[in-house]
């Protein structure tokens, strides 16, 4: 009993159905799976993240790196285990597709903001620096 148990404790489910199995299902059966946002989402624009499936099966097959500024497009099981690079405005960020992230969105795992970083204040940016010299 405790090995049967072990081996679901290792064993990655989403929302009740084994990863291995969810990969074999349509996009459209996924679609039941996921929250409403992402399920709108994926039925409306079913022929794009298909587009987008084939091409990153097609460049993996040619050993290139998959690039997108395309950061809409919902995750879906034919994903996993890739690595995407998805543009935040100024570069590619390299995302790689793991069983969590399932149902949300490639640009929410690339930010387009860094936490500011603030240094000290410069000659004349306060009253007491702007009377001295600057010698």
């Amino acid at each position: 009993m405790t090995e049967e148990l072990r081996k679901r404790s290792k064993e990655k489910f989403f929302r009740g159905i084994q990863i291995d199995e969810l990969k074999e299902l349509d996009l459209r059966e996924f679609a039941k799976l996921v929250k409403s946002r992402a399920r709108r989402f994926i039925i409306r624009n079913f022929d794009v993240i298909e587009k987008f499936v084939r091409k990153c099966d097609k460049r993996e097959k040619e050993n290139k790196p998959i690039k997108t500024h395309n950061r809409d497009i919902v995750i879906v099981p034919k994903l996993l285990g890739k690595t995407i690079g998805v543009h935040n405005g100024k570069e590619f960020v390299k995302v790689t597709i793991v069983d969590e992230m399932l149902g949300h969105r490639l640009g929410e795992f690339a930010p387009t903001r860094k936490p500011v970083k603030h240094g000290s204040a410069g000659v004349g940016a306060t009253k007491s620096s702007a009377s001295r010299a600057v010698k």
